[in-house]
């Protein structure tokens, strides 16, 4: 059962290429105090990386997304949290515990769920408040001291009142040894988060029902860690005698993040057939992140030279935001009527407000501020929705649905202090946009069979303008604006239970086309980065989902996607990296600059394909004990970091899997397990910053560690 379009179905019912994952494999796939993205490859044409490491995720779906790392960057891609949509990457970020269920609903998503979908959009829903008095409590200890406590109490706080309160807590000691004896930071990669959600359930009336949620985060730790040289020039490949455990740098690291927010969801049954809902939402973030970028020691023009050799110029820079606040609010009336035709309608409307700090700092002066960068956005939206459908016969079901989008932003960005050799002070530099749309979709399920459905779809999507205003290398200084972005999806599939119901398959065929679509040129040898727009741009592809009980004591799930882009635009080009990296496309010199040409390149972190594979087996024993195994794998193709494409800069394909050993006793209120997460070690670059000597960044390796859990 999902809720996939506002509303419970069976996952079979619903016109969307969508999969859910359920409470034990979030469990298992988060038991090494992994953040959001272990989630990435573990669904199809599902990846999610992050520079910025546990603080920001970037979601891409089927190729879309955005690898914009300012903190006001919008993304093609939603996520709702407890039906609040959180735009700010950093709100994107929150803990993953205490959920009844994940859903990734794929394709343009606009018509029934507010802001940027027209990527999809990632669904969680946390478990709710119970009128009986239960909980749980488990607790982890593994590889580097990677700690990790989860726990949740629910239920009946009076006649009329229920509670849920849940909390994590995970942490990891640093564990990278900085081998630069002058660093300012001798130790790590480490980090030290905890979350906490309070809710309130109103349970006293047939007609009205109420639910409160308030919750918070707070993170401190390492920012991504950068490598200077990572790969061996001409190839992709890591350099020779690369340790995970070892860096060299002479900057800070350092990152620290609090958020916080309340939600209140309150419905009324206006008759039998009509319920009104009105859904009322405030987040907001506060945070700094600093790292030494060029990830290595000194610079070429010093005597000496560098560590490693050749960084042309030591870059140390930070994010922060001290100042952001979101508010949101929906009403919407949905129709119960035990006819064919149902419908939905509503109204939305998001309201942010944003202070970015963009900040750099002089290495060799001992790390003293030396530029400042302000951008200020107030981005106010509003929206008016329609949903219907129309049961045709028994077996045939029409679905059609219509938004119209109003979006503004006010924008203000400002050269507070000068950078060594960039720009001077000076701004603000305005700029404002304000556009509409219409997004739209239709679709069909027809059963075939009672075992099988058929159905077919087509939705626009949209996504307002972007701003951006990183100014600090850019002379003239000049914000960078991107045009709104248009998507026409088209999607059939089957959905189909087999084996008497022991087993689930879906199939989605698709295609779409983006007309105007936003992309970041990230870095290059200017370090500049600046929003532009493809002419076009298309995907297509096949996904796969399906879980079987293969017998009555092995479960088993299997997901795969094929995912082919390409950016078409003949007249489009971009500064590549600096450095020394080998680029493959195409240059031209422009203006004396040298640029690549992407025309004809796939989207950046969009894999070609993704698999992924679990595994549970159980030994039923006396007494309602069990011994169990379970194992998930995980595998993406290769990627490009970045727009154009170079041979360093092209991710190997990455496999990663999982292990857990244990055994469950009192008819499974206790379990104690020991597992293992990326259990081949497989240890590659993920991802890079281009304008300077080969610099990237890795994934996590093995953590192995023990786990207990008791519930009641």
């Amino acid at each position: 059962m999902v809720t996939a379009q506002r509303k419970v179905e069976r996952a079979k019912d619903v016109p969307v290429a969508l999969t859910t994952v359920d409470r034990e494999k979030l469990h298992v796939l988060g038991s090494g105090g992994g953040d959001i993205r272990f989630l990435s490859g573990r669904l199809p044409s599902l990846n999610i990386e992050s520079s910025f490491g546990r603080a920001f995720p970037r979601f891409y779906i089927r190729g879309l997304g955005n690898t914009d790392f300012d903190l006001n960057a919008s993304q093609p891609v939603s996520l709702v949290y407890d039906d609040i949509v959180l735009e700010n990457p950093l709100l994107k970020g929150f803990p993953v515990f205490d959920l009844e269920n994940v859903e990734l609903l794929r394709g343009p998503q606009g018509t029934l769920f507010g802001r940027n979908t027209p990527a999809g959009v990632v669904k969680f829903e946390s478990a709710k408040p119970t009128r009986e008095l239960t909980g749980y409590g488990q607790i982890s200890y593994g590889t580097y001291g990677t700690t990790n406590f989860e726990g949740a109490i629910s239920g009946p706080l009076s006649e009329n009142w229920s509670g849920r309160a849940s909390a994590m807590y995970q942490r990891r000691d640093d564990w990278v040894d900085n081998t630069n004896p002058n660093g300012p930071d001798r130790k790590l990669e480490g980090y030290d988060e905890s979350a906490l959600r309070l809710q309130l359930q109103y349970d006293g009336s047939d007609t009205f029902h109420a639910l409160f949620n308030v919750h918070a985060r707070r993170l401190n730790g390492t920012a991504r860690l950068f490598r200077a040289m990572l790969f061996k020039k001409g190839t992709n490949d890591l350099f020779d005698g690369f340790d995970v455990d070892k860096v060299g740098i002479d900057g800070r690291n350092f990152q620290n993040l609090k958020t916080h927010g309340a939600s209140a969801k309150l419905s009324w049954d206006l008759s039998n057939e009509l319920t009104l809902y009105s859904i009322t939402g405030y987040e907001s973030a506060e945070s700094l992140s600093r790292g030494d970028i060029d990830g290595g020691i000194g610079a070429a023009f010093l005597p000496g030279g560098s560590t490693p050799a050749g960084i042309p110029f030591t870059a140390e820079s930070a994010d922060g935001l001290p100042d952001h606040r979101q508010w949101t609010q929906e009403f919407r009336l949905e129709s119960n009527y035990s006819g064919p035709f149902n419908w939905q309608a509503g109204l939305f409307y998001f309201d942010e407000d944003i202070t970015v700090d963009s900040l750099n700092y002089d290495t060799l002066a001992g790390g003293i501020q030396a530029g400042h960068a302000q951008q200020k956005q107030r981005n106010k939206a509003w929206a008016a929705f329609g949903s219907v459908e129309y049961a045709v016969t028994d077996r045939f079901k029409l679905r059609g649905g219509l938004r119209y989008t109003q979006d503004e932003k006010d924008f203000a960005a400002s050269v507070l202090q000068s950078a060594p050799f960039g720009a001077p002070v000076s701004g603000p530099f305005k700029v404002k946009t304000d556009v509409d749309d219409v997004s739209w979709d239709v679709s069909g399920v027809f059963q075939a069979t009672d075992e099988i459905n058929l159905y077919a779809r087509v939705a626009k999507g949209f996504r307002a303008p972007s701003i951006q205003g990183r100014l600090l290398f850019q002379t003239p200084p000049q914000p960078s604006v991107a045009d709104a972005e248009k998507v026409i999806s088209y999607e059939a599939g089957i959905k189909a239970d087999l084996f008497d119901k022991r087993a689930r398959l879906g199939v989605a065929l698709f295609r779409y086309n983006v007309d105007n679509q936003q992309i970041n040129a990230v870095g290059g040898a200017l370090n500049q980065t600046i929003l532009l727009n493809a002419d076009k741009t298309v995907g297509q592809g096949v996904e796969v989902d399906f879980d079987a009980y293969v017998t009555d004591n092995l479960m088993v799930t299997f997901g795969a996607s094929y995912n082919d882009t390409e950016i078409k635009d003949a007249n489009l080009f971009v500064a590549p990296c600096g450095g020394g990296c080998t680029v493959t496309d195409p240059l031209v010199v422009r203006n004396g600059q040298t640029l690549a040409a992407i025309d004809g390149n796939p989207l950046p972190q969009a894999p070609k394909w993704v698999y992924n594979l679990t595994a549970r087996y159980s030994v039923p024993l006396a007494n309602g004990n069990e011994f169990y195994v379970f194992t998930d794998w995980a595998y993406r193709s290769e990627v490009n970091f970045f727009l154009y494409e170079a041979r360093e800069f092209r991710g190997k394909s990455l496999t990663e899997g999982g292990l857990r050993v244990g055994y469950m006793w009192d008819n499974g209120r206790y379990d104690v397990a020991v597992y293992g997460r990326n259990i081949l070690d497989d240890v590659r670059a993920v991802g890079g910053i281009d304008f300077n000597n080969l610099v990237g960044f890795v994934n996590d390796p093995r953590i192995v560690g023990v786990e207990f859990k008791a519930q009641f």
